[in-house]
Formats: structure tokens, C-alpha cells, sequence
């Protein structure tokens, strides 16, 4: 689990709990409208539908999880397997590569180091294994745009919400009795909708882009590598290949090992 994800959401509502509860006269179950959540959670949902085809947004909420994850893929150790499979495949030949792919997780790298072993041609491994990331970039940017709108529905949704609430307030002017609910309606909406978008939605976005960028660089670090060991390369030559792709910090951290 990304504890910080984690952290960020309990504490923003636990902050925002705790204002309520300590101010003189306030409590929990004021913020407690079922009219203003369907309002808010409904229209937001509703406009998604309009918005996106079912399936991608299926895919999305499991993109979304990614964002309570912490995978990520340690680019030093990719190039010392690297390194060791240039290696491998310099002292037994590439066809060696078959009986190490078993250690390997990612069935990304699998499936480069397979077509390497099989003697596929060079442009069709660079080709197929850049379409799949292209397709895998895809699933991504389209979970991320919809995240970001629900980041831009939910306000909106909660200013629809203090409309109503507006309108039937000023119909019932002359019934006191009515003035309150009509109010919590319009200003809790408005509470909800920001809640959402700036709280959860929104800050889940920009998670899943640095997730995206990170899953995005292991990957062409992947294909660089495959195509290193396809064309006979050197250990020293794949490693240097590879060290291109971390930052100053990381290569100069490397140096000294």
C-alpha cells in the first residue's frame, strides 16, 4: 500500500472532522445530507456515463487502485539483471535466456526476452513490444481523464445542488419552517462536490500520472534492454545503455558500487 495516499486521505478528513467537532454548536451529523449526495455522487456518476463507454470506466477504478499501490519497479535492479543476462547470453548463446525468463515477473519483459530467444527480427520486437506500451500508455491516460473529470463534475454537480436548494428556499420565503433544509441543501452540496474533486479525485489523478510516467520509463528501459541483448551487446555496453534512463543521482550512486 502507498502509505502517503493512504495518509493524505485519512488526515484530510480527519482535519476536516475535527473542525466540525470542535466549533461551538456544529456536529458530524449536520454534514449529513442524502438529498445533496445524490445530487453530488449521482450527477457526477450520470455524467461519467455520458461521458465515457461503460467499459473504460470499469478499467479506470482499477486504474484508480494503483493509486493506493506501492509497485514500483526498481530501475538499478532491472539493469543488473540486464547485465546478467547479456552475460548469460554472450557465454551460452541467447537461447540460454529461455531457462532465466521463469524468473522474471513482468509479462512485458517476458514476452520481449521470448521474442529475442525465438530469433524474432529486431524492427518486429522493437515494433510489437513499442505497441503494447503505446496500448498500455492508452488504458492509462484514459483512466487518468476520467479521474480528472470527476475532479470538474463533482463541484459543478455541487453548484447544481446549491441551485436547487436557491430555487426552493426563494419559493418557500413565506414558510420559515422550510428556509433551513433548503439552505443545508445548497451549501452541503456545494461541501460534497468540493470534498470530492479536491480531497480524492483530483490528487488521485496527479498520483496515477507519476505512476504512469514511472511504469512508462521501466518500460522503455525493457525494450532498450531487449534490444541490446538481441543484437549481441556486451554486459558493459547494455549496462551503459540502460544507465542513460536514471537521473545524475541514481548514476552517480551507481558509479561507486
Amino acid at each position: 500500500m502507498d502509505i502517503a495516499t493512504i495518509i493524505g486521505i485519512v488526515v484530510g478528513f480527519s482535519l476536516i472532522a475535527g473542525s466540525i467537532l470542535i466549533t461551538p454548536g456544529a456536529s458530524l451529523t449536520m454534514f449529513v445530507d442524502y438529498p445533496s449526495i445524490g445530487i453530488v455522487v449521482g450527477g457526477t456518476c450520470c455524467a461519467l456515463l455520458i461521458n465515457f463507454p461503460l467499459r473504460d470506466i470499469v478499467n479506470a477504478w482499477r486504474v484508480m487502485v494503483r493509486g493506493f499501490k506501492e509497485e514500483r519497479s526498481d530501475p538499478q535492479k532491472l539493469i543488473a539483471d540486464f547485465r546478467r543476462f547479456a552475460d548469460i547470453a554472450r557465454r551460452d548463446g541467447i537461447l540460454a535466456l529461455e531457462n532465466v525468463a521463469h524468473e522474471i515477473k513482468d509479462p512485458f519483459f517476458v514476452r520481449g526476452i521470448q521474442l529475442a530467444v525465438d530469433g524474432t527480427d529486431p524492427e518486429l520486437i522493437q515494433t510489437m513490444m513499442r505497441t503494447e506500451l503505446d496500448y498500455i500508455q492508452d488504458r492509462h491516460n484514459r483512466g487518468i481523464r476520467i479521474m480528472k473529470q470527476v475532479g470538474a463534475y463533482a463541484p459543478s454537480f455541487g453548484m447544481i445542488g446549491t441551485l436547487i436548494g436557491l430555487v426552493i428556499m426563494l419559493a418557500n420565503l413565506s414558510d420559515p419552517s422550510k428556509i433551513g433544509p433548503s439552505m443545508s441543501v445548497a451549501i452541503i452540496t456545494t461541501f460534497y462536490g468540493a470534498i470530492i474533486a479536491y480531497l480524492i479525485a483530483l490528487p488521485l489523478a496527479e498520483k496515477l500520472v507519476i505512476r504512469h510516467n514511472e511504469e512508462a520509463l521501466v518500460k522503455e528501459m525493457m525494450i532498450k534492454g531487449v534490444m541490446s541483448l538481441q543484437s549481441g551487446d556486451n554486459p558493459r555496453i547494455v549496462e551503459q545503455k540502460l544507465k542513460i534512463f536514471l537521473s545524475p543521482r541514481l548514476r552517480e550512486a551507481e558509479k561507486w558500487k
